[in-house]
């Protein structure tokens, strides 16, 4: 193969039934597999998964069962992590008034949860406020801080704060603490200490941190110095459920520490020991030990779904609560707000969706603006925006005059720079973010010059020349292999979410045995080769596209299948099946 020449289609399939091209390991991973295989003895698929995901195979073993104390930063290395630690403890010792002013999102509503835990635990107590995203938009206020300042000596901003000059300094008496994650700009508001990983002097080794995992190392800085002082600190590992679930529900890529505080996090979760993640795990039917995915799609948009449609406080109540009632109620309210949620973002999605077409899905922004769109699910039609057309998104809703719009990017394309950059040039009234997701706020006037400038700052980065994202597969497996007991390996390589993609395994040449419609709109079906047992695939949203008509019409046809293995489990039985993600025919 010449210099440069792409790698040879997986299976042959250029094109699948969702339009994308399937690549395979490349010869180097499966040589790497191959012989973390005959080191190791552990099963060549789960190998060939290793390799790509660029382990050695002398890191095996260790990437399998990593341990938080080995991969877990020293806070101090984050500047002001020291000052803030130490200004946070002084207010708990002199029983000074505390407020925490934290973004409405998990990420907020559990950084605010770890601080209200332990200040708990101390015996103290700190008032909690979350703007209404509404009324006061995204971050601290003017008006809200002075009124905090009034009455109290601390305020820690948390998953907020960082470009916040004006309404720290109008929190006039009391000293403020920020502990965030967002892009910072080139100066840092004047207050005791901006502790963020994404400050323009950090080293960017900590960027991939969420706001909690921040306010857990300033945790962790907090209990050290107690023990300095000869003091004990409460029980910080009890809190990485939190921590665990803003992670996965930030979107935080799971790799080094985040991988090892969601592992934890998640073991933290099955023990159901708080009661506010008991009774939202309850209202969402989850049965099972918990997963990444289960935080990131079932319990995270009900956390959410405060903020974004109803009162904006209510997730992190429920994170903080202690009492089983209480959190029952709380949960209950959330799961009601959530349905609402999905039924706003459905008509305000299906109105973008024709908008975005009509302008273009081959661009290199995919935008769409219009009246009345609630602001609460912007950020969630985006996002849709984005999984189609495999392009950075925004999505704006107007108020008049005003819209205040939401965006998200894809890997490899820094979309909170580039808003943040548009905010300095003055194309828009506010805007910032991270690599992966952004807020900005726009007059009518400068909506057209402002995403025409977007457009030109991402394609720059490669925004535009993207076609339907490649479907990357670890290897080929035979349906007698997918037992439980490898699925079980499978998932100790994980979690699995942003950064670090599951194993995803091709099916070659399968004769379908049976397909039937579920639900709405899903396709549960069996498959197999002419001589050994079927396996059972489920493949949700198929008639959402050409896979449900192409998979049940197969007319004895047969198919490459392509998908994630996960367990089912059912009246006390584990069997593999296949989470059907692609497919594409077979040439005989």
């Amino acid at each position: 193969m010449s210099q440069g020449a792409p790698a040879p289609a997986f299976l042959g399939v250029e094109r699948s039934l969702t339009g994308r091209r399937w690549l395979g390991p490349a010869s180097e991973t499966q040589r790497m597999g191959q012989a973390m295989a005959q080191q190791t003895g552990l099963p060549l698929p789960l190998c060939l998964s290793l390799a790509q995901r660029g382990v050695a195979p002398d890191e095996a073993q260790q990437f399998l069962e990593p341990q938080l104390r080995d991969l877990l930063p020293d806070p101090r290395s984050l500047k002001d992590m020291e000052t803030a630690a130490a200004r946070f403890l002084q207010a708990v010792a002199r029983g000074e008034k505390i407020a925490i002013f934290a973004d409405y999102d998990v990420d907020g509503g559990s950084s605010a949860a770890l601080l209200i835990w332990w200040l708990r635990a101390q015996g103290r107590q700190a008032t909690l406020y979350v703007p209404d995203r509404i009324d006061e938009g995204y971050g601290p206020n003017d008006a809200a801080m002075a009124a905090l300042a009034a009455d109290h000596s601390l305020i820690i901003c948390v998953d907020c704060g960082t470009l916040s000059h004006g309404p720290v300094a109008a929190a006039k008496g009391a000293d403020v603490v920020i502990l965030d994650h967002h892009l910072g700009g080139e100066t840092l508001p004047q207050c005791v200490a901006v502790v963020n990983p994404n400050r323009q002097d950090e080293s960017g080794t900590l960027a991939h941190l969420c706001a909690a995992s921040v306010v857990f190392l300033m945790l962790v800085e907090a209990n050290r110095q107690l023990r300095v002082a000869g003091q004990a600190g409460p029980d910080l590992m009890a809190l990485l459920d939190l921590v665990a679930l803003a992670t996965v529900a930030d979107v935080a890529p799971l790799i080094g520490v985040n991988r090892a505080l969601v592992r934890q996090g998640l073991r933290v979760m099955a023990r159901r020991q708080r009661p506010g993640l008991v009774a939202l795990a309850d209202i969402a039917r989850l049965d099972t030990a918990p997963r990444a995915h289960h935080l990131g799609f079932m319990l995270g948009p009900r956390v959410n779904a405060g903020g974004r449609i109803g009162a904006a406080d209510l997730g992190a109540r429920l994170l903080a609560c202690t009492n089983p009632a209480e959190a029952q109620a709380l949960a209950e309210r959330l799961d009601q707000l959530n349905s609402e949620r999905r039924e706003i973002e459905a008509s305000v999605r299906d109105a973008a969706l024709a908008q975005a077409e009509a302008r273009g899905l081959d661009a290199p922004l995919v935008w769409a603006a219009g009246e009345g769109w609630h602001p609460g699910v912007v950020g969630i039609v985006a996002s849709r925006l984005k999984e189609l057309t495999n392009r950075p998104a925004v999505v704006i809703g107007f108020d008049g005059d005003h819209g205040k719009g939401s965006g998200r990017s894809i890997s490899g394309v820094d979309l909170g720079a580039s808003v943040q950059r548009l905010a300095t040039e003055g194309l828009l009234e506010n805007g910032g973010g991270h690599c992966m997701a952004a807020g900005l706020s726009l007059t009518r006037a400068m909506l057209e010059p402002a995403m025409e400038r977007l457009g030109e700052l991402l394609a720059r980065q490669g925004a535009g020349t993207a076609g339907p994202a490649d479907l990357r597969l670890d290897g080929l497996l035979m349906p007698q292999a997918a037992t439980p007991e490898l699925i079980d390996m499978f998932e100790a390589a994980g979690p699995f979410g942003q950064g670090a993609p599951a194993p995803r395994h091709a099916f070659a040449n399968m004769a379908i045995r049976f397909a039937k419609p579920v639900g709405s709109g899903h396709l549960k079906l069996g498959f197999g080769d002419t001589t050994g047992p079927r396996l059972e695939a489920i493949c949700f949203g198929a008639f959402d596209g050409p896979m449900g008509a192409a998979l049940s019409a197969h007319a004895g046809a047969r198919f490459h299948l392509a998908g994630r293995l996960e367990i089912n489990e059912w009246g006390g039985r584990r069997s593999a099946q296949l989470r059907l993600e692609d497919a594409a025919p077979a040439e005989n």
